[in-house]
C-alpha cells in the first residue's frame, strides 16, 4: 500500500508560508527592574571614614550592565563612580563597594550620607533609581587618643631572687661537689 504523500510548493515571494499560530500562555507578570540599597556602614579610623555600600538587583542581575553610584556628603556630591556588573549564571544578585573618605579638617558630630544609585538610559535618563541616606556620628581618633595612659609593668627586679634554709643549702653543695668529682674522675691526666 503506498500512503499519500502531500508535495510541498516552494516558498516564493508570491507565496510565503504563513507562521504557525502560536498557544497563548497565562501571561507572565514582567517584574520591574529595580535596585535596592540594603546596607550603609561606616567605620571610623584615624583622619579617615571607611563606607561600605551594599546593593541588591532584581529581577536579577543579568538585567543589568552598569549602575551609576554617587555619593553625598552633607547635601554636597563628592563622588560619582559606574559599576560594571558580572553578566554570569553562577555571579549573585547581591553587591557591595566600599569608599573611603579623607576626613582630616572635618569637623566632630553628626553628618548626613546619602547614596544614589541609578541606570543611565542613553539619553542621560536615570532609571531605576534607589536612595538611601543615613546620619554618622563622626568622632575623629587621634593618635593622642590611641596612647596609653597606664604603663604597663614589663619585669621586676628580683623575681629571679629565692630564700633557701640552711639545710636545703647542704644539699645543694653536696650535689655541686659530687659534679665536680664527677667532671674530675672523667678528665683524663696528661
Amino acid at each position: 500500500m503506498r500512503a499519500a504523500v502531500k508535495q510541498s510548493k516552494q516558498a516564493t515571494l508570491d507565496n510565503l508560508p504563513k507562521a504557525p499560530k502560536k498557544e497563548t500562555k497565562a501571561a507572565i507578570p514582567e517584574q520591574k527592574k529595580q535596585i535596592e540599597i540594603t546596607e550603609i556602614s561606616s567605620d571610623t579610623k584615624e583622619d579617615e571614614l571607611a563606607l561600605k555600600i551594599g546593593f541588591k538587583l532584581s529581577p536579577s542581575k543579568l538585567s543589568f550592565s552598569k549602575v551609576n553610584a554617587e555619593l553625598f556628603f552633607d547635601g554636597q556630591k563628592l563622588n560619582a563612580v559606574r559599576i560594571s556588573i558580572p553578566q554570569s549564571p553562577l555571579a549573585r544578585d547581591d553587591f557591595e563597594f566600599s569608599s573611603v573618605l579623607d576626613m582630616r579638617g572635618i569637623a566632630a558630630g553628626p553628618h548626613v550620607i546619602k547614596i544614589e544609585m541609578y541606570e543611565l538610559w542613553n539619553s542621560g535618563q536615570k532609571l531605576n533609581c534607589a536612595t538611601k541616606e543615613v546620619t554618622v556620628d563622626y568622632v575623629p581618633v587621634r593618635r593622642e587618643d590611641k596612647l596609653i595612659k597606664i604603663p604597663i609593668v614589663k619585669s621586676v627586679a628580683g623575681t629571679g631572687l629565692e630564700v633557701v634554709s640552711d639545710s636545703e643549702k647542704d644539699v645543694y653543695r653536696e650535689i655541686e661537689e659530687s659534679m665536680k668529682k664527677e667532671s674530675a674522675s672523667k678528665r683524663d691526666d696528661w
